[in-house]
């Protein structure tokens, strides 16, 4: 069933899309291709007062979509510097919930790590621990986490869970109101994503867009919307039809050498206004074409 194309939702851009440039320079770049908002990362805000950041989006008059902490997620990631101790991990994302509170995101993202040498029940209570700690602060700060699933294509190296299913029962787990769940298109695209969207769309707390490169290189390789092997106009077609109407934020890793692989073809060599017109051009199109498909029709607020 094919869509209308008169009502465009809001898009954002999330920020570790153009890597290389500054806060200011993205805030320039996204609200002059027409970009409604920003996905802020605190990477970009660096030390020190964010009171001429806070200023700065103000006056750039871009909406706030997901953001994103320095320390993303509770349990250690082998691919990413940070903290090995579960306890500092939580000390350093309660911090980062009321620090990026001030920009008042849409939802702050968070998500499990793997279990790595530990038991496997013993990562999962410890990642609950850490969420129902999270959720207090999140409560006390006005702002609501987002736990991201991850793809299973390579998951031992970042998360517990892998699907709506399991980040539902896991939120369900914690059970605390303020958590929901950060939908991307790159972690969900080839899990059974369309069946599962209708019957958790109450937690959707976020939604990143971008798609999959076939074959795909690493972790980092992601592409534009309509550019790899995700149907995004299936999914972006049932999104609409579950009743999302936040910010479809773009969020693109692609490396040229930050992580380890300088892919020739990075979208991370664009400038930042370039890879904000391109990627909202991108956007665009999809969801010209987005439609829902019969297994997920009629499906809204199944349980």
């Amino acid at each position: 069933m094919s869509r209308d194309t008169k009502q465009t939702p809001p898009f954002s851009i999330s920020q570790v899309s153009t890597l290389a440039a500054s806060f200011a320079d993205d805030l320039r770049a996204y609200a002059d291709a027409g970009v409604d908002g920003i996905g802020i990362w605190e990477l970009k805000l660096g030390e020190g007062s964010d009171a001429e950041a806070l200023e700065q989006l103000a006056a750039s008059g871009l909406g706030s979509a997901t953001a994103v902490p320095a320390v993303p997620s509770i349990l250690p990631l082998p691919l990413l510097s940070g903290p090995e101790e579960p306890q500092q991990r939580i000390a350093s994302l309660c911090a980062s919930v009321h620090r990026l509170a001030a920009f008042r995101p849409a939802a702050l993202l968070c998500f499990t790590g793997p279990a790595g040498d530990r038991d496997p029940e013993e990562a999962r209570a410890t990642a609950v621990d850490g969420l129902r700690a999270l959720a207090r602060e999140a409560e006390s700060a006005g702002v609501r986490l987002a736990l991201e699933p991850f793809q299973r294509e390579g998951i031992e190296d970042w998360s517990l869970i892998g699907s709506l299913d399991e980040a539902a029962e896991l939120i369900d787990e914690v059970g605390s109101d303020s958590i929901g769940i950060q939908f991307d298109v790159w972690h969900l695209w080839n899990s059974d994503v369309l069946e599962q969207l209708p019957r958790h769309a109450h937690l959707i707390a976020g939604v990143h867009v971008n798609d999959w490169r076939e074959p795909t290189r690493g972790w980092a390789d992601r592409v534009l919307p309509g550019d790899g092997a995700a149907d995004l106009p299936a999914i972006l077609g049932v999104l609409d039809e579950v009743g999302w109407n936040g910010f479809y934020d773009l969020e693109v890793f692609s490396d040229n050498g930050a992580f380890g692989n300088a892919y020739p073809d990075s979208l991370w060599d664009l400038d930042a206004a370039g890879l904000a017109r391109r990627g909202r051009e991108a956007f665009t199109r999809c969801w010209s074409e987005r439609r829902v498909p019969a297994e997920a029709a009629g499906r809204r607020g199944e349980t």
